[in-house]
């Protein structure tokens, strides 16, 4: 048991040694991801219940926006810093996950 848990360790901080790319942490997008905090980007995104989730950008300008994760997996990535996530929500979309919105400057007028 002791070996076991010595060479899990060993694999992690292997696989996190590496400041610009780890093996679990700091992925790149499109890489496959069990939660968000292992993506640059800070979203894993998968399209579908039964799609395998990738990271992926944070939502541009104008683009579709959610601000409610799932077990650490976007649907819709968040915005990025500086928009906000404009859109109704409601109880059901909350339960079905489809409170969608867009991205929208808090600053711009219109």
């Amino acid at each position: 048991m002791k070996l076991a848990l010595l060479f899990l360790a060993s694999f992690i901080a292997l696989g996190t040694a590496v400041p610009e790319r780890g093996l679990f942490l700091n992925l790149v997008n499109g890489e496959l991801c069990v939660g968000s905090f292992q993506c640059k980007s800070r979203c894993c995104q998968r399209d579908t219940g039964l799609s395998l989730a990738r990271c992926a950008s944070k939502g541009a300008e104008r683009s579709s926006c959610s601000s409610h994760l799932l077990y650490n997996v976007y649907y819709k990535c968040p915005c990025e810093d500086g928009l906000k996530c404009d859109g109704d929500k409601s109880i059901i979309g909350s339960i079905t996950n489809t409170n969608f919105g867009t991205c929208k400057d808090p600053n711009s007028i219109a």
